[in-house]
């Protein structure tokens, strides 16, 4: 052995931290299982670890990687310090898709390690949007230069290796932008996290993206000015790969991020081999999808998705109002295709959840109400979710603002889409989020939650999972405050994490009421769980469970646009049956 290969290899640190937000109460929104899994997280440590194994950092230096998702895990800080500090500061850290409204916690957590000479790293939506749309300083971009913090614009497939080299060497640049030079996907290091991580999420599930990129222009929209129009995709084979090292240990679960998957060109294959891995190798997948409220046009898709494995579909379904898809360049979506798409997914026991956007200029509280009074008559959607319109940085919507000098809040804590960040033409603030708050109470009333499990009961979707989604988002907001999908189990807390400027509570305070709060909590939880499965249990014992039927369930037919008030409450909406109709008449004088 040489004295070379004796000597003690180096060990560089690097930590990729994917930040929360903080809550109301000024602490970080953490949970000892959260929701979501983190895609953006996933997708760096696998480029991360294949840079590691390849040593780009020489043969003499080892890279030891840590993935910490604030969301549920504790960001100690000092612990992350002495750590670097026992390897000689030799060590990087790594701000993982930083959202707007988790930009100022980011900048909270890279200060200590600034101060302590450590480099940092900070990438996602908001400094790459802000760069693509804006002149190079807002919004708050100048923050990160007065840290010293680096600014990673773009993808980081390829672009690892660089930013480990000059962290190592300690010349890390000021600024890494590569929005103008998107990388081909296909064939890179797939999303991964170790089964620790994924253990800290609900029902032990992990994410992938099998496409980046989006050929649509909402407005309100931030992919579209970051992962650009044009859309890069994975291989079946690259999809099988992530599956296969997800299933050695022990995960089969997987919400593919792609914003819209129906558009993915390779969808086929991919699903075709997903099918062969859950049928003939016996992985027991089990997916949730992005997609369109178009894909049901597309031949195969639904019937395809079921045998995947996906059991819950996403749709952007944002309103019923012809006039605000309009206004929000959402011209995809076809208010006269709804039924007919979520009748498509229903028919194969697939549940599906609807994205639904408050604050539309043509919106008012009572517009509102009566939108969602329709919808819960006429449109068999299982879940609904509700967002508030947010000019968010990197957006069409914010750029427009931006550029007008109109007020938005300072405050990129509050951009979570649940907040009001501007004035509305017909609400005041208190009323765009007094509408909100109700939004949710109104679709999840007692009365229509038994619908939709009776619904479920029908279509052959197992009551359990309803039971566990009803759960969640008809609780979080009004017990949490947190949008389903920012929340999790148990709301965790620490002292340390309070947003700086705030007062620090003293422990003998601060601990009991955490416990106490955590108790009464659980009660509300438990007690409404209770609730929901006695409801279930007995719409699964009711004989008459299949006969069950009603205006949303009833088969699409041509009587809908007269019959159906969704088709007749306003004048842009008739105007979008007349389109259809002149589109349909056209199309057959054709053939």
């Amino acid at each position: 052995m040489s004295i070379a290969e004796s000597r003690p290899k180096r060990r560089f640190q690097l930590l990729l931290i994917k930040p929360s937000h903080y809550g109301e109460d000024g602490y970080v929104i953490r949970w000892w299982r959260a929701t979501i899994p983190s895609n953006s997280l996933a997708s760096v440590y696998g480029i991360a670890q294949e840079s590691a194994a390849r040593q780009v950092l020489g043969p003499d230096v080892e890279i030891d990687i840590e993935a910490m998702d604030e969301f549920n895990t504790r960001i100690d800080i000092p612990k992350l310090l002495k750590r670097l500090a026992a390897h000689g500061n030799f060590g990087m850290v790594g701000l993982i898709g930083v959202q707007s409204n988790q930009y100022p916690r980011a900048l909270d957590i890279a200060k200590p390690f600034r101060d302590a000479g450590i480099p940092v790293a900070i990438g996602g939506f908001h400094v790459s949007g802000c760069l693509s749309m804006l002149d190079g300083k807002a919004v708050d971009l100048d923050a990160c230069r007065d840290l010293g913090v680096s600014i990673f614009a773009g993808e980081a497939e390829g672009r690892i290796d660089l930013l480990l080299q000059d962290a190592a060497k300690g010349r890390l640049q000021p600024l890494y932008n590569y929005l103008d030079d998107l990388p081909g996907i296909e064939g890179t290091p797939v999303p991964f996290l170790p089964i620790a991580n994924v253990k800290r999420t609900l029902g032990l599930s992990t994410s992938f993206d099998a496409g980046r990129g989006c050929p649509y222009q909402c407005s309100f929209c931030t992919i579209i000015n970051v992962q650009g129009r044009k859309s890069r995709y994975r291989s079946a084979d690259d999809v099988e790969a992530l599956v296969r090292a997800n299933w050695q240990q022990g995960v089969s679960k997987f919400f593919i991020t792609d914003d819209n998957f129906a558009r993915n060109k390779d969808w086929e294959a991919i699903l075709d081999r997903l099918i062969w891995l859950k049928e003939e190798q016996g992985i027991p997948l089990g997916l949730m999808i992005q997609v369109d409220t178009l894909c049901h046009k597309i031949p195969n898709f639904v019937e395809k998705s079921k045998r995947a494995g996906v059991t819950r579909v996403f749709l952007g379904l944002e309103s019923i109002n012809p006039e605000n898809l309009l206004q929000a360049k959402k011209r995809q979506n076809k208010i006269t295709e709804y039924r007919a798409m979520l009748l498509a997914w229903r028919a194969q026991g697939v549940i599906t959840l609807a994205g639904y956007i408050l604050g539309f200029p043509a919106d008012t509280p009572q517009s509102i109400l009566a939108d969602l009074d329709i919808i819960k008559r006429e449109l068999p959607i299982d879940i609904l979710e509700f967002f508030c319109l947010t000019p968010l940085p990197g957006s069409e919507d914010h750029q427009t603002l931006w550029k007008a000098g109109i007020a938005m809040d300072a405050d990129l804590n509050k951009y979570d889409i649940e907040h009001v960040c501007t004035a509305h033409p017909k609400m005041s603030r208190q009323a765009w989020e007094d509408i909100y708050q109700q939004a949710w109470r109104h679709y999840y009333e007692p009365a229509h939650i038994e619908t939709l499990l009776r619904r479920a009961a029908k279509s052959g979707i197992k009551l359990g999972s309803m039971v566990k989604l009803l759960l969640i988002f008809s609780l979080a907001v009004s017990l949490e405050n947190v949008h389903p999908l920012q929340s999790g189990i148990f709301r965790l807390r620490h002292p340390s994490e309070r947003r700086p400027g705030l007062p620090a509570e003293h422990g003998l305070l601060f601990w009991p009421r955490l416990a106490l709060e955590l108790a009464r909590k659980s009660g509300v939880v438990l007690s409404t769980a209770f609730g929901l499965s006695k409801v279930a249990y007995r719409v699964a014992r009711d004989p008459m469970r299949h006969d069950y039927t009603d205006a949303a369930l009833t088969p699409v037919s041509d009587d809908d646009e007269t019959e159906l008030e969704m088709f007749t409450q306003t004048t842009a909406a008739k105007q979008a049956v007349a389109h259809r109709n002149k589109v349909l008449s056209l199309t057959r004088g054709a053939a």
